[in-house]
């Protein structure tokens, strides 16, 4: 403390700091990096947190494989009749076995049509089954969820949740309700049924309501299987924002898998071997990077991404049917299933206990936020210029709020001017305004008090109190989106000044926009699922990505969209004044 509180000291050591700056900053950038590409290797292993789970096994009883097999063979042949989701005839099956059954039609007009699902006026109907529990006053329940979508995907998903829902109505020990729903257009059918069940209205869809409820949903699986027989199954974790469910629900997933003889993938990836070997690292650090780069991206990974808004915790369960040459037939995976919710009926409170906030490299092995959150508090230390403490004026957001706002509410008047449909028209005025706000930077600095060196200082001031404020909040709320911009924004937040040779950091700025950040991302995506992508193909990928972005936000509330417009692109800008400063 004697240092700091002498005033000769203390003026000898900002000197020092100050000469030392940009080796300091280097060397911090470096160091957040080496951090995160460490994370794997030194990740712990899973375990089991919540004492109602972890003492013993129950033991599973049900062999649904020939029952779940019939069943999705009937519901083909009466989807195929019915041209869609065959709503009476799901009724009547779950009346015959003995559910509550009720369904909820709802209807949803998206702000412009979505091409890769070819829809605009979305009109469908849920139906759900309740299994009141013989043993409580029905104040809490379990649910598996089975979207129902086109052609014959899913039907063995949704022959597997009848068969179940048969087996769980003959036994007597279950504590909670059980809900068996089958939701019609996926991601929108489940959140028209999530605000009904509770009684809001978040994203303006139009539902018949509720006729019948079951207790407050303590936990919920997704399952998607189009097969007869299974290789793997995929869990996916990532949530609407990048939320995640407590990681004691994902443990208790793998437990059974390994007790079943199942083989659990994640993010499509086989477990990597154990050790310090080459190939293991490699496996682990490219799981870890498709679960940063999926969580990023801010949409749900599934129809249970959307349960986490609501404090339930969630998961979706994918069968694959692969190459492989082990194979199991749909009884293991209902044994699974069974079990899990035994395991869960068990509980006497909410799971909170495990982590919330946490990254996976594998599905043994986890990374908890106390180990990955001095990665981005190291690039944070990275950014030059905080001393200087002169009024900053903000400039740049206007064309933030301009490329938030006008896209979906201009694509009107793009559509009358130019030859092009709506959706064509919202993604390119989100291009063109993106684009055009370069050309903004060259008069800003006249709003200033001050100009010359002061000028520029204080401009760059606010981009970077802007990005640090930015980046230490996704630190908390989404680490992966937090962690890719501030690995893209931090360089070029350091290095930008007036001056010079400015060509290097004009380039430099344009490569880690947050527009060309996302293209990168696609790349950098593909290439982890080792099915690299051409130029042309990423190109589309990365326009429908930009659509999915603008969707998402008004259909689930996801805030990719609102946090890149509102926040990153501004920073962004306000850097680009700064190299381009007079």
């Amino acid at each position: 403390m004697g240092l700091l509180s002498d005033p000769q000291c203390r003026r000898a050591l900002a000197r020092l700091v100050l000469r030392l700056n940009t080796p300091l900053c280097v060397l911090s950038y470096l160091s957040g990096i080496t951090w995160f590409l460490l994370l794997p290797p030194l990740a712990p292993r899973t375990y089991l947190s919540e004492n109602a789970m972890g003492s013993t096994m129950v033991g599973e009883g049900s062999d649904l494989g020939p029952r779940a097999l019939a069943l999705a063979r009937e519901f083909g042949g009466h989807k195929r009749k019915a041209g869609g989701m065959p709503v009476q005839w799901l009724e009547q099956t779950m009346f015959q076995l003995g559910l509550e059954v009720h369904r909820q039609p709802f209807a949803r007009t998206l702000p412009f049509p979505d091409e890769a699902h070819e829809r605009y006026l979305v009109r469908g109907t849920n139906v759900f089954g309740v299994l009141r529990a013989p043993r409580s006053a029905s104040t809490e329940a379990l649910l598996l969820l089975v979207p129902c979508s086109e052609g014959s995907k899913n039907n063995q998903a949704v022959g597997l949740l009848l068969a179940l829902a048969s087996y769980c109505r003959g036994q007597i020990y279950w504590a909670k309700d059980l809900i068996f729903l089958v939701t019609e257009h996926d991601l929108v059918g489940t959140q028209a049924w999530l605000e009904a069940y509770h009684d809001v209205n978040l994203t303006d869809i139009s539902s018949g309501g509720l006729p019948g409820r079951a207790g407050a949903i303590q936990a919920a699986l997704a399952l998607e299987l189009s097969t007869d027989v299974v290789t793997s199954v995929d869990v996916a974790v990532e949530g609407l924002n990048g939320q995640l469910p407590n990681l004691d629900l994902l443990n208790l997933f793998h437990s059974f898998c390994q007790k079943n003889g199942l083989l659990c993938t994640f993010q499509g990836k086989l477990p990597p071997p154990e050790g310090p070997s080459g190939p293991g690292y490699t496996q682990s650090l490219r799981t870890l990077g498709l679960m940063v780069l999926g969580q990023a991206g801010g949409g749900p990974g599934g129809a249970h991404g959307l349960f986490l808004r609501f404090r339930i915790e969630a998961l979706t369960l994918r069968g694959i049917n692969s190459f492989r040459q082990h194979k199991f037939d749909l009884g293991a995976l209902g044994r699974t299933l069974e079990g899990m919710f035994r395991k869960l009926n068990n509980l006497l409170e909410r799971l909170h206990q495990s982590y919330f906030l946490y990254l996976l490299p594998s599905l043994s092995r986890f990374v908890s936020i106390g180990s990955y959150a001095p990665v981005l508090a190291l690039l944070l230390l990275t950014p030059r210029g905080f001393l200087y403490l002169v009024p900053p004026v903000l400039v740049s957001g206007a064309a933030g709020t301009a490329l938030y706002l006008l896209p979906v509410r201009g694509q009107a008047v793009a559509t009358q001017h130019f030859p092009v449909g709506e959706a064509e028209a919202v993604v390119l005025t989100l291009i063109g305004i993106y684009v055009a706000g370069m050309a903004l930077p060259h008069s800003t600095h006249r709003a200033l008090s001050g100009g010359g060196q002061r000028g520029w200082m204080s401009l760059k001031l606010v981009a970077l109190l802007a990005l640090a404020l930015l980046l230490t909040c996704l630190a908390l709320l989404n680490f992966s989106l937090g962690f890719l911009l501030g690995v893209t924004l931090v360089p070029p937040a350091a290095a930008v000044r007036p001056g010079g040779n400015r060509l290097p950091l004009a380039v430099l700025l344009v490569l880690t926009t947050p527009g060309v950040t996302l293209f990168l991302a696609v790349l950098v995506e593909r290439e982890l699922l080792e099915a690299p992508a051409g130029l042309g193909e990423a190109w589309q990928r990365y326009l429908g990505a930009l659509g999915q972005g603008l969707l998402q936000e008004h259909l689930h509330g996801a805030h990719l969209s609102p946090l890149l417009a509102l926040g990153a692109y501004p920073c962004w800008l306000l850097l680009w004044n700064v190299l381009f400063w007079k």
